[in-house]
């Protein structure tokens, strides 16, 4: 039995100490919403925002919260990420987009979570919001995702080279999907989502003519019936009615326009890729031309506590 001094305080005795949990933001052009989705990440040890040639108030923003900045450009999604998961410290890594909002009941079960699991990642389910519209069935098809692996021990997660919905490359031992929901503002309106599918298949387009093989016409159009399938009886999309609809659609049409423009359009090498608001946005400038001084984007930033106002 281990030696207990006077005061009740045992000899001996050494507390594991508390696993950290550092949450990975990516940032492109997001200050009409980045606030909102950083002031609800103080549960955190460590916030680290990675800024992708950011033109509006974005940095300005994440100073408030941040401990970390990671500024420059990348053409490809995976790099990206694993630019903000090399300035990470902490032993899990929690990944919120900007158009993602973390309740408080999810904060306090992924704070449980990392103190327990024994595991190496774990899925968070996502509500997803058009609008005003909670949409819960039909997300599926490279259109939305009802979960994903945000919640993961350093080290466990890989993402692919792809521009777009990267491959992505877990390791070790799944744990329990959690049970509280990310908020995922996924679109405005519909034109914000028909928009999206267009950015979504230039992208796509542009992985397919750099894999040197694009697929055939044939298989695509009868990819918009199989996917169609999926996504509106498979994935349940008529139990939300025309929304089930919309999204069923989008994620037919997905593969035959992807398609159609690796074989009809020239060649171009879209920016960004997945994650919040516009990341894949054409207009973007091209990824020879950083934003910011070369010391400062390709650097580490480390942040004085001062300086991180929204922190607590």
């Amino acid at each position: 039995m281990p030696a207990v001094a006077a005061g009740g305080e045992r000899r001996g005795v050494t507390e594991a100490p508390r696993p950290t949990l550092s949450i990975l933001v990516v940032v492109h052009d997001e200050e009409h919403q980045l606030a909102d989705c950083l002031e609800r990440l103080a549960f955190a040890d460590e916030i680290v925002v990675v800024l992708d040639r950011c033109r509006d108030r974005s940095r300005d923003i994440a100073l408030g919260f941040a401990d970390y900045l990671v500024e420059g450009a990348w053409e490809r999604e995976g790099p990206r990420r694993h630019a903000g998961i090399d300035a990470c410290h902490g032993d899990w890594i929690l990944e919120v987009d900007a158009d993602e909002r973390v309740t408080s009941a999810l904060a306090a079960e992924v704070r449980d979570t990392v103190t327990g699991s024994d595991a190496s990642w774990h899925l968070v389910p996502v509500d997803n919001y058009v609008g005003a519209r909670l949409v819960r069935w039909g997300w599926g098809g490279a259109f939305g995702r009802s979960a994903h692996a945000a919640l993961y021990r350093k080290g466990a997660k890989q993402w692919g080279d792809q521009h777009i919905h990267p491959d992505i490359a877990l390791s070790g031992r799944v744990g329990v999907r959690l049970s509280s929901s990310l908020v995922h503002h996924v679109d405005r309106d519909i034109s914000q989502m028909l928009r999206r599918l267009d950015r979504y298949t230039t992208a796509r387009a542009q992985d397919l003519r750099d894999s040197g093989d694009i697929g055939s016409y044939g298989h695509n159009l009868r990819r918009i019936v199989s996917r169609f399938w999926k996504c509106y009886v498979g994935r349940r999309g008529y139990r939300e009615g025309p929304w089930g609809f919309l999204l069923a659609l989008c994620a037919a049409l997905y593969p035959i326009l992807s398609y159609l423009k690796a074989r009809l359009e020239p060649d171009s090498a879209p920016g960004g890729g997945e994650g919040g608001g516009e990341v894949g946005d054409s207009r973007a400038p091209p990824v020879t031309h950083l934003t910011f001084p070369v010391a400062e984007a390709t650097g580490l930033l480390p942040l004085p506590a001062e300086g991180r106002r929204g922190r607590k």
